[in-house]
């Protein structure tokens, strides 16, 4: 009888450490950089933002996952965007129903979640290979990847452009304003 990988082996939690680091979205596999320039300038939308793309690339996985054996080769990404799309449009819904100043901020970038190459690149790497519960964790973990880069580079612009974090002051009128440049060189370009 084989062994039942527990839910939480090695090898599954390597899959939620591996893109906060060592395999990070953004600063190794360099996907997603347009978005995460575009909602970096504060703290609040980069943190909405990485929360939207975490629940649609983890449940995309896990759905992907859950279907791929009855999805026909011809159709497979017509089928993947449009469960892809799904996801983000009750993302932009919710956000819309609960924050509706950030979903203005945020505008249309929740709308490219869709077009996002860490949504369709994991769906295409792993979720079409694997099982659900991996699925669903390679999902989390390159969110959870994607949203850190986010946060850091927009606590610094934030900082860096305007003196402030989240709206606290915190370097006062001492700061440079250097908030459109700033993006690009926390990132290292």
């Amino acid at each position: 009888m084989a062994e039942k990988e527990s839910m939480f082996s090695k090898s599954n939690i390597k899959l939620l450490k591996d893109p906060l680091n060592d395999n990070n979205p953004i600063t190794v596999q360099v996907l997603g950089i347009c978005s995460a320039l575009a909602v970096t300038v504060q703290v609040k939308p980069a943190i909405v933002m990485a929360i939207g793309v975490t629940v649609v690339v983890a449940f995309s996985n896990l759905i992907i996952s859950l279907i791929r054996n009855f999805i026909p080769n011809r159709i497979r990404i017509i089928v993947q965007l449009v469960i892809v799309a799904a996801l983000v449009i009750l993302v932009d819904l919710t956000l819309k129903a609960y924050s509706y100043d950030i979903s203005k901020q945020l505008s249309v970038f929740v709308g490219l979640i869709i077009t996002n190459c860490i949504v369709m690149g994991r769906i295409e790497a792993f979720a079409l290979a694997n099982k659900p519960w991996p699925s669903f964790l390679d999902g989390i973990g390159n969110g959870a990847g994607y949203g850190f880069i986010l946060i850091v580079v927009s606590v610094i612009r934030e900082l860096l452009g305007s003196g402030k974090l989240m709206g606290f002051e915190i370097l006062g009128h001492k700061a440079k304003t250097i908030s459109e440049s700033t993006g690009l060189y926390t990132i290292g370009y």
